[in-house]
């Protein structure tokens, strides 16, 4: 409306009405035409079209960047399904252009009814994009598939290091992933045929799945001792990892389980190929043993007294259950308990991207949004970590 007015001795034909006309509105409405299929054609003609009109007016030298706002369906376990995205990243590329990055951004307010208590995904989306040069090459399924397990890993770490929130991160993973498969002028099948985005955009997500929990876990490392891009399910001789054997046994029994009780037989079988007993595991403080059955500790069963340094056998995942914990308490308890973890609680934020990511697949609302909030909190968190304790009052009259 603000352009229309403001533009309107500049364009007049173009801005003679106050109000946007709707007949032509670039949406998939079926009430506007005769079927779905109808509203569905429409979009995907006129999104196409509006993209070729795009990459012909692009100057090479600057980027385009398009808001896109998408519209999103919330499921009743609190995850959302973006409507229509396939098709828009589909036109941008068969126009010609390279999708260079990515960023979603919140547009809608926190405390609308359909956020309150949600899982809520941010609600719009940025893209920026070149001109795909004419010479851009082929490739194929694996040699993509290659280029996003080398690159990815970098991009994961700039977003998470900016504190994206886990719910946002599979979105904001298209930029570099979509980057990938844009720059090539085809991405062909073993059959030959050229692959659709929904596709690459299902092959992203896989990849994202693989080097969060490489991230978290740690690298194996071959006989010669160069790292690989395995995932680490395992402990054999010979591999190495960066997340303590305990904290690798409760993330297998969590994927399996979440925090519902199971045969003891199978922690025991779990416990075996980390090397571990679920003995051991229990005296770490982050499972239980009774009658035949296992479970992990459950955060309100927690001792809100824990203090790492005390701890004989402290683990990352007691670690991250403990923050989470506090933090629903209040972000200085969280923040006194990340002072005194030091660089295990930088292991935590990683570890919480990968439950968040498990959590949001295994549609557990409760457990996703648990730990999308304290990666949420976690600017806020550091900042009072680097500040001195406040002891109460109390305390320091005592004294």
């Amino acid at each position: 409306m603000w352009l229309r007015h403001n533009l309107r001795d500049v364009w007049p034909e173009e801005c003679a009405t106050l109000l946007a006309p709707k007949t032509t509105e670039l949406i998939a409405d079926p009430s506007r035409h005769e079927s779905r299929q109808d509203a569905k054609s429409y979009f995907e003609l006129g999104m196409a079209e509006f993209m070729s009109e795009v990459a012909s007016a692009q100057h090479p030298d600057v980027p385009a960047t398009i808001y896109y706002a998408y519209k999103a369906t919330e499921n009743e376990d609190g995850s959302v399904r973006s409507t229509g995205w396939d098709t828009f990243l589909q036109a941008v590329i068969k126009a010609g252009l390279q999708v260079t990055a990515t960023w979603p951004l919140r547009t809608e307010l926190s405390n609308r009814p359909r956020s309150l208590g949600a899982n809520a995904l941010a609600s719009s989306i940025v893209l920026a994009c070149r001109p795909r040069p004419s010479s851009a090459p082929l490739a194929t399924r694996n040699e993509f598939i290659a280029a996003l397990r080398e690159e990815l890993p970098d991009a994961i770490k700039v977003m998470q290091s900016g504190d994206i929130a886990p719910v946002d991160l599979p979105q904001s993973t298209i930029g570099p992933g979509i980057g990938v498969f844009s720059r090539y002028s085809k991405v062909v099948g073993a059959d030959g045929s050229s692959m659709p985005v929904s596709v690459a955009l299902a092959i992203i997500n896989e990849v994202l799945d693989d080097v969060l929990r490489i991230l978290a876990i740690g690298t194996a490392k071959d006989d010669a001792g160069a790292a690989t891009n395995e995932v680490l399910d395992d402990v054999p001789h010979g591999e190495e990892s960066e997340l303590d054997s305990d904290s690798r046994f409760a993330l297998a029994w969590y994927e399996q389980h979440g925090f519902e009780p199971g045969p003891f037989g199978d922690a025991d079988s779990i416990a075996r190929a980390k090397n571990i007993s679920v003995e051991g595991v229990v005296e770490a403080g982050i499972g239980k043993s009774p009658g035949g059955k296992f479970h992990l500790v459950v955060r309100s069963d927690l001792n809100e007294n824990w203090d790492p340094a005390s701890d004989t056998r402290p683990t990352v995942w007691e670690a991250l259950q403990h923050l989470v914990a506090r933090l629903e308490r209040s972000e200085s308890q969280a923040a006194n308990l990340l002072r005194r973890l030091g660089g295990v609680g930088d292991r935590a934020h990683q570890l919480a991207y990968l439950l968040h990511k498990i959590a949001s697949d295994k549609r557990w609302a409760d457990e996703a949004l648990a730990y999308n909030n304290l990666i949420s909190t976690w600017p806020v968190l550091r900042e009072l970590a680097s500040k001195p304790e406040q002891r109460p009052l109390s305390a320091s009259l005592g004294q």
